[in-house]
This record gives structure tokens, sequence and C-alpha cells, in this order.
């Protein structure tokens, strides 16, 4: 799904993956789920590229819905995947996560069961660890399609990152954020559930507040937001 010029988006407001289209190639920021293979393939052919066109993956965070097909790309293709040096062993299956006690409350069982049902029929239930990746740190600038920055965002994980692309004026944020809580259903910004230390989450979007240059931010689960970044971590903790 075209959301801009250079800018598209693989999956729904359920999961979402994103594709970065600059000078030398693809991006891919995030990786959903291991059924999002095809929404892939479709997406590049829509574009008329190819796998072979692809340079590398950035993932937000190494939670299972967002390392989906990751491994299967970086086998296929030889890409590197970046991922924060603290979610590393998350992505490679080596530590899992370990949500703060009520992060996860107000659960409502339609929302939820659609949540569930949508990550079994895009075989959230196959997905593949990563065997290698690539650490990256705050402030990084990779050496990939559109020069992502690295923003380190710890809080929803200990490597937590958002993802900065200046020439498509988007922020990937990935779970530090949601604007759909796939457990209740509820809309608009706010905090995202399943999350490892909710304070330290929202204490760290004052990091994105001086990023005017941004139109598109754009989350792991619910539709992108193109208010001011400005507005962004006092929205959140409004919807908290």
């Amino acid at each position: 799904m075209k959301l801009a010029p250079n800018l598209h988006r693989i999956g729904n407001d359920i999961v979402a993956a994103y594709l970065v289209v600059a000078d030398g190639g693809i991006t891919v920021v995030d990786a959903g789920l291991a059924g999002h293979w095809r929404n892939l393939q479709r997406e590049l052919t829509a574009l008329d590229v190819t796998l072979e066109d692809i340079r590398g993956v950035v993932l937000t965070h190494g939670d299972s819905d967002h390392i989906g097909f990751a491994e299967r790309l970086r086998l296929q293709t030889g890409v590197p995947v970046y991922i924060h040096a603290a979610d590393a062993a998350r992505a490679q299956g080596t530590e899992r996560y370990k949500p703060a006690p009520g992060s996860a409350s107000g659960l409502r069982p339609g929302p939820a069961a659609r949540f569930l049902a949508y990550s079994m029929g895009k075989q959230g239930w196959r997905t593949k660890y990563l065997t290698d990746v690539v650490p990256v740190a705050d402030g990084d600038v990779l050496d990939l399609p559109g020069s992502p920055r690295i923003i380190g965002l710890p809080g929803h994980s200990p490597g937590s990152v958002a993802v900065h692309v200046p020439g498509v004026k988007a922020l990937f944020v990935g779970d530090a954020l949601t604007t759909r809580n796939v457990l209740t259903g509820r809309t608009g910004l706010q905090p995202s559930p399943f999350t490892d230390d909710p304070a330290q989450a929202l204490e760290t979007l004052d990091r994105l507040t001086p990023l005017a240059d941004v139109e598109w931010i754009l989350p792991g689960h619910g539709t992108p937001w193109n208010g001011p970044v400005s507005e962004l971590a006092g929205g959140v903790r409004a919807g908290a």
C-alpha cells in the first residue's frame, strides 16, 4: 500500500511493516509476521522491483510480530538485519520478553480474538528467529537507502528504537506507541500493550520532539499519525 511517494506499508492496522524506496534500492523497516512474505512480494511486484533490490532490514525491536520474514529474507538474499544491541537476543530467540504486570490490562474478547486470528492467519506460529544480526546503537545512521537514523526509545523493550528517515519525512516507531491497541480495540495515540517498562516508555518519547521535519509517524499497530511530532509525547501520555 502506497502511503506517499517512496513510502509503502505492508500489512494493515493490526500488524504493519514498511518499505522505504530511495536511490540505491529499498530499506525494509520491521518484518511483520511470517505470512507477510507474500504481501512483501506483491508490493515489490507493484513497484516493478524484486527481492534483490532490498538492501537491508531495520527492526524497531525484537518481538515476534516484528521479525516475521526477516530471517527468510536474510537467508534468501544475504541482506543484513539491523537491531539495537539490547534487543538482539530477543530477535534471536534466546531471551523472552517480560511485560510489566498490568501492561495488557483492559483486554476485550473481540479485539483480542481478531488480533489472534490475524496473527494465526499470517503464520505467526511459524516465526523464525534471526541467526545473525547487525547490532546498532542510538544515533547510528545506517548505510542503507534513505540513510535511516536510529533513535533509542527503551521502555517497550530494552532495545526499542524509532527509525527516522528524513528523505520520506517518516518516523517509524514500532511499539514505542500505538494508534490501535490490539487487545482492547481502542484507537488514537496511546501506549502499547505488553510493555516491559511502561514509565520508561512514556519518558523516552520526549526524545522525538525535536524532529520537526516528520510528517508520517508510523507505528507497528494502528493507522499512521500525521500530527506534529511536538504533540506526540503529550498525546500518548494523555491516552495512557
